[in-house]
């Protein structure tokens, strides 16, 4: 289990090469959710999501030897456009593996940024290859099943119990569980009483079904929601979401793309649907929770583009 020293030490590590983003409250959000809400702006990351922290933490560990084989990662967007950036500033040969569905937006960024990209029919395949190219000599930075980095993303916990007010329940969104996993274990050491809850979509319900067969098990990827689409979750991230997440909701594409559109109109942040999820899993814990909740919301993410978001709403009847 990472405990916050793991992550007290990331935190200097990573600090030259990351924003400490705003954590802030939202008047918008907290008119249209009835009670306090504090959002944790990780879609201002110099890369767009949170993603930059853990990249920057793994890169930073590595060897000479591991930095001069160059590195590779699998990525529905995020975690590769994270890994080409923080590959470039420390002078390292990055190959990043995306499936086809992946924003093009995102497979833009990432070859912008310099990196070899490799894609592949799904997420199922692209983890293949990475894993071959791992054993051809390349130097794997996993997205998620690497304690250095859940460690890197577990800053996002550090900063939010540093800089936000009261706070009852946090909740975080899902992929493979490497930033829940390290933002609840630094709400457990810093804000023990803190409830953390996460979420997945349709389609992307790897940690649910972890859950519910007590252990990482294989799943269907269908949803829209590229970024939460991890084929299963890691022993550590598991380990880390039984023991500390008071429960794993899951929510439509369709709840998510209009999340995206609710968090424009009252928070005034443009978001990808990873952390428009967030806005209806908030309904449902306060509807369990009740009028004395105050929210906190980890807002993940914002590398979807404009026509994306239109064609999704359009899709789904919101526009």
């Amino acid at each position: 289990m990472i405990g916050i020293s793991d992550i007290e030490a990331a935190a200097q590590r990573i600090a030259p090469y990351v924003m400490r983003t705003p954590t802030v409250p939202s008047p918008g959000l907290t008119a249209l959710l009835g009670v306090p809400v504090t959002a944790k702006l990780e879609l201002l990351q110099h890369t767009g999501s949170f993603k930059a922290r853990g990249a920057a933490a793994k890169l930073l560990s590595l060897s000479e030897a591991e930095r001069a084989a160059g590195v590779v990662a699998v990525s529905g967007g995020n975690h590769g456009i994270a890994l080409a950036v923080t590959a470039a500033a420390l002078d390292v040969k990055a190959t990043v593996v995306m499936p086809r569905t992946a924003p093009a937006r995102s497979l833009a960024l990432a070859e912008g940024a310099g990196a070899s990209v490799r894609l592949t029919d799904g997420m199922d395949s692209a983890f293949d290859l990475a894993m071959r190219l791992r054993d051809e000599g390349l130097t794997l930075v996993h997205p998620f099943d690497d304690p250095v980095v859940i460690a890197g993303q577990g800053t996002v916990g550090l900063e939010f119990a540093e800089d936000a007010g009261e706070l009852t329940d946090v909740v975080v969104s899902i992929g493979g569980g490497g930033l829940i996993a390290g933002v609840a274990a630094a709400l457990r050491a810093r804000r023990p009483g803190v409830r953390v809850w996460g979420v997945e979509t349709e389609g992307a319900e790897a940690m649910s079904a972890a859950l519910r067969a007590g252990g990482p098990v294989p799943v269907p990827v269908s949803s829209l929601v590229t970024t939460l689409s991890a084929p299963s979750v890691s022993r550590l991230t598991y380990d880390h979401v039984s023991a500390l997440v008071e429960e794993v909701l899951v929510v439509t594409d369709r709840e998510a793309v209009r999340g995206c559109l609710d968090l424009a109109e009252h928070a005034k942040v443009w978001t990808e649907p990873a952390a428009g999820c967030l806005l209806p899993a908030a309904r449902e814990v306060l509807a369990r929770m009740g009028d004395g909740a105050r929210l906190g919301l980890v807002v993940c993410g914002g590398n979807a583009a404009p026509g994306d978001v239109a064609g999704w709403a359009e899709r789904f009847g919101l526009l």
